[in-house]
């Protein structure tokens, strides 16, 4: 037999009248056009019966909630990052604050042994606890002397509500152990169900947040271990728990989601960029709910060290993110945060570089006895043997290019090509305006994508000379070599900074599978 045992959780938080009333508030405001599902509209402050005024900030997470819709068929049109996390990520962050997260740790303490955590002595559930004498099962401790003696850890369930949220069950069993005076020793057994529906929403800090909206316990099969029970009696304790259930567990399932909403919390984070600055996420949309993942569009906000907020100029290119498998998770990063971050190191000088003949290894030449061989006319009247000096300046931003399966960078440079007299200073002999095109080579690590990069050539030009124009394609094999032996490890040293990526529910993004698409890269974790 099964008694279904419910608990509004609306109803405990301020009546069904206030949230009809604002489901219709809500519809009123439905932009026309916008569908089924509607459009939130800012407002002033709405003015209800009985004299309530409720401010937007009050009401924006109720009023959001009805805002959900679902995920479009897949393009991006913002510069955003777009997070799909598979509702398989949101049932192990649930499973996993059950078995260990820091807040009902303390509370829960290991779920299936006697006498401890939840059931335990001292626990929620034990002596001294809410069902021990003078707690809120005393009704069954005066009647059969029962106390609840353990609790299996609970088996979690969920199903994604379109346009709404979660449809959360916690499936678990119940061990009572009596010792009262009407029926002598007793053990029984009780399997119990915690259905409970859960909103999904922006809060007013505007971090995704799972908001309980109503919560159920269903009494599944009790059964008698051991001793004697009378049928009326049987009844009487089925009843008895069947009102107690919703009060005891519900607040289990609050407990729960208050340790989800502090991971679903760091998604808005700021991460260091090393010494280029921070990168802040914020939600740019409400969150969108399909029937099988949740999304995200996260807006990234690049500051500089001081705090300054960085607005490059932002590509208004359409990203077609491709179809999410099942079961898996996946973030799309756009092309605007590898801009930004190849233009922090522009404006910060950290791609210019001058070469010394220390900074390369023996078998690179790098005096005007080897430049001589290549290009006899760039010396004028220099004597042979004396060293060359390269310097390198960035005075562009770097335009990076992420096309089918393909990422590169192209840095547009100018070289100057100096060298030491014996007198100690320098002569400057002649100048290039070139530019490096570089692959870029992308690995995910826990929290960064990171990037790496190679020259696949170096096109140079001849700007000035001091001496007789020349022909300056023919040093750009020896300008390459050099700049692989000296530049690209200082560069990918000054990259190491890597691309942050958003933090949602913990979800580790070291093996996930990397695919380049059109000015987007997509991150794909399997389960």
């Amino acid at each position: 037999m099964q008694r279904l045992c419910a608990q509004s959780m609306l109803n405990r938080r301020g009546g069904c009248r206030s949230f009809f009333l604002l489901q219709s508030v809500f519809n009123a405001l439905r932009l026309p056009g916008a569908g089924g599902h509607g459009a939130a509209v800012l407002v002033a402050p709405i003015r209800l019966a009985g004299s309530v005024q409720l401010t937007m900030l009050g009401v924006s997470t109720l009023l959001l909630l009805w805002g959900l819709a679902t995920p479009s068929l897949g393009l991006l049109e913002t510069v955003g990052t777009l997070a799909r996390i598979d509702k398989d990520e949101l049932g192990k962050a649930i499973q996993n604050s059950l078995v260990g997260g820091p807040i009902l740790q303390n509370v829960l303490g290991t779920v299936t042994s006697v006498n401890q955590g939840l059931l335990g002595a001292g626990g929620l559930l034990g002596g001294g606890g809410l069902l021990s004498y003078g707690g809120i099962f005393s009704l069954v401790e005066e009647l059969s002397g029962l106390k609840i003696e353990e609790i299996t850890l609970p088996k979690v369930s969920l199903k994604l509500l379109p346009g709404f949220g979660v449809q959360l069950s916690l499936h678990t069993k119940v061990s009572l152990h009596g010792s009262g005076p009407l029926v002598g020793l007793l053990q029984l057994a009780a399997e119990v169900n915690v259905s409970s529906k859960v909103a999904l929403g922006m809060s007013p800090r505007g971090t995704p947040i799972l908001v309980l909206k109503r919560c159920n316990t269903l009494l599944g099969h009790t059964s008698v271990m051991s001793g004697l029970l009378p049928t009326p009696i049987f009844g009487l304790v089925e009843q008895t728990l069947c009102k107690v259930l919703p009060g005891l567990l519900c607040p289990v399932v609050d407990s729960v989601l208050s340790v989800v909403n502090e991971l679903l919390g760091a998604t808005l984070s700021l991460v260091p960029l090393g010494p280029l600055g921070s990168v802040e996420f914020t939600l740019a949309t409400l969150p969108l709910i399909s029937n099988q993942y949740i999304e995200l569009d996260v807006n990234p906000i690049v500051k500089s060290i001081a705090g300054d907020i960085i607005d490059f100029p932002k590509p208004r290119l359409p990203v077609k993110v491709p179809p999410k498998e099942d079961h898996t998770s996946q973030v799309t990063v756009p092309l605007y945060l590898f801009s930004t971050v190849f233009g922090l190191l522009q404006t910060n000088g950290a791609l210019d570089l001058d070469i010394t003949t220390e900074m390369v290894p023996r078998n690179i030449p790098l005096t005007t006895t080897d430049l001589a061989a290549l290009a006899p006319k760039a010396l004028g009247k220099l004597p042979p043997g004396q060293p060359l000096l390269l310097s390198l300046r960035v005075t562009k931003a770097p335009m990076v290019a992420l096309q089918s399966k393909k990422a590169t960078v192209s840095i547009p440079v100018t070289i100057r090509v100096l060298s030491s007299v014996p007198q100690g200073s320098t002569v400057a002999l002649f100048q290039m305006n070139g530019v490096m095109t570089l692959n870029a080579q992308l690995a995910p690590s826990t929290t960064k994508l990171h990037i790496s990069l190679s020259l696949e050539r170096l096109s140079v030009q001849l700007a000035s000379s001091f001496s007789q124009p020349f022909d300056a394609s023919h040093l750009e094999e020896w300008l390459s070599d050099v700049v692989r032996a000296a530049y690209i490890q200082r560069l990918n040293e000054h990259l190491e900074v890597g691309i942050p990526l958003p933090k949602i529910l913990n979800v580790n993004f070291a093996n996930s599978a990397v695919e380049i698409i059109e000015n987007a890269v997509v991150l794909t974790v399997a389960p």
